[in-house]
């Protein structure tokens, strides 16, 4: 009886032995997971960076578009091709998809807040890329710290609510508008109760360049091929360009003031046309006339919280230029084919302009052109999910005498032009012209952050020449004789939004 009561007290203390041999094996226990807090210093979806105390938010878009007798993103057909000269042979319609990507980093620190932001987008365009190709574009990246802004930012010469218009088109004229942004480096004073004042430099070219005529050259025509017939390339590469190198940034200011009822901006800017060297032997070896400077101002004012509905706003801007002209004749991210060239044609007549910082000659100076705009828009929300917007635009441009003249000559008979522009006969010779649009926009919104709408766009291209272009080579249609006058073009656009 004793040898059985030892052999099972000795095996009890033999597992407990074991057991705690065991137990002491076992791993530390490990630390509780450090789970993504919410950082709710900047508003909704920013999160801790763990580790750290910056605060992240990352976020973006899948954007679809269809264009109707246009080019991409609803803008209409009033450039060189067959959509321009309305033949047969133009797309009908036009289909892009657009993936955006942003992140949007805050840190606090004794300074303030240091934020960081970039906004990237890859585009898929129906006819401009292979069946899988596709292209990326930065169209925002900046730092701020301390009222600094260093990098691509909205620019400082457009009123706040820039990039929050009511409209799908980036072919509708309005106003200031740098869907991409400028590089730029700005200081914003903030002197309370809503006033604040930016200074800025900021690097123009080529967004805000437009084309620089000598008129001893050749010009690219209404319908003209193009050396360069894409937007942000090099300061509009077009036939007949004379702008020479970006030697001094755009100076910019602005003061605003922002409150609950809405928002007040006043902006102007300074910049500089640089011409390269004279065609041929006008004066010494190397002459070129001198750095032209023009300006810009512009005005905007936001109403919120109108009478009319909750959510309803109503914004108007206008636009003043010399020398400068794509500060006031400018639309979306879409620049026309070569310098600002505008043309539209039917069967029997054509419509066409220019929109050029200035024109020279030989052994000249630079004659700088005016421009002005004026910009409505109004959006209605009918319910939370429906809303209409109405949006309309003037834009226009002149030359003067001297200007108008130079433009003439590049269209006198025995000219040599480029892409068989034609002889302008029996005209006025005054290439002064405008360009009025008016649109509308419904939206739904079905649930959060996912918005279906529908636009149209009736615009008119209005000029002072008349007379008729003969020679003149319009594609898809037959070389011939037009008729200079006024035209009018229809498109429209349909898309699906969904942010997150």
């Amino acid at each position: 009886m004793k040898t059985i009561k030892g052999l099972i007290l000795g095996s009890a203390a033999g597992i407990l032995a074991v057991g705690g041999a065991q137990a002491a094996d076992l791993p530390v226990k490990a630390k509780a997971v450090e789970y993504v807090k919410v950082c709710s210093l900047y508003g909704a979806g920013f999160y801790y960076i763990p580790g750290s105390d910056t605060c992240i938010k990352i976020g973006g878009a899948i954007r679809i578009d269809t264009s109707f007798n246009a080019n991409a993103y609803d803008t209409p057909f009033w450039q060189g091709g067959a959509g321009g000269s309305g033949a047969y042979t133009q797309d009908y319609f036009l289909t892009r998809e657009r993936i955006n990507l942003t992140t949007d980093t805050r840190t606090a620190t004794e300074y303030g807040v240091v934020r960081t932001y970039a906004n990237i987008q890859f585009d898929f365009s129906q006819n401009r890329e292979s069946i899988a190709g596709g292209f990326t574009e930065v169209d925002y990246a900046f730092i701020q710290f301390a009222g600094f802004t260093f990098g691509k930012a909205v620019s400082q010469f457009d009123p706040q609510w820039a990039l929050s218009k009511p409209t799908i088109s980036s072919g509708f004229l309005a106003g200031p508008n740098n869907t991409t942004g400028l590089p730029q480096i700005a200081y914003t004073a903030s002197f309370g109760n809503g006033v604040s004042g930016t200074i800025a430099l900021e690097n123009a070219s080529p967004y805000r360049n437009a084309g620089l005529y000598n008129n001893s050259v050749a010009l690219v025509g209404p319908f003209g091929s193009n050396t360069s017939g894409t937007y942000g390339v090099s300061s509009n590469t077009f036939t007949g360009n004379s702008y020479g190198g970006n030697h001094i940034p755009d100076v910019v200011g602005n003061l605003r003031l922002d409150q609950a009822w809405g928002s007040l901006h006043f902006g102007a800017a300074m910049h500089t046309i640089t011409p390269t060297f004279y065609s041929n032997a006008a004066g010494a070896a190397g002459a070129h006339a001198d750095d032209s400077y023009g300006f810009a101002v512009n005005g905007a004012i936001e109403f919120k919280n109108l009478p009319t509905g909750a959510g309803d706003s109503l914004k108007f801007n206008a636009t003043y230029a010399k020398g400068a002209a794509k500060y006031a004749f400018t639309g979306g991210t879409t620049d026309t084919s070569g310098g600002g060239r505008f043309a539209k044609a039917d069967a029997n007549s054509i419509a066409f302009g220019y929109v050029l910082d200035g024109v020279y000659t030989n052994g000249g100076q630079i004659q700088q052109s005016e421009a002005w705009s004026v910009v409505g828009f109004y959006e209605h929300y009918w319910n939370p999910a429906w809303r209409t917007s109405l949006f309309g635009s003037y834009s226009a441009i002149s030359y003067g005498d001297s200007g108008n003249a130079l433009l003439a000559a590049a269209f006198a008979p025995g000219r040599t032009l480029g892409s068989n522009n034609g002889t302008l006969v029996g005209s006025t010779n005054n290439f002064d012209f405008a360009i009025a649009q008016i649109g509308s926009r419904t939206a739904w919104t079905p649930v959060k952050n996912l918005t279906l709408s529908a636009e149209f766009t009736y615009s008119r291209l209005e000029q002072k020449l008349d007379g008729s272009l003969t020679g003149l080579a319009v594609s898809g249609r037959p070389t011939g004789t037009y008729a200079v006058q006024n035209q009018n073009l229809y498109n429209g656009s349909v898309q699906i939004l969904r942010s997150f």
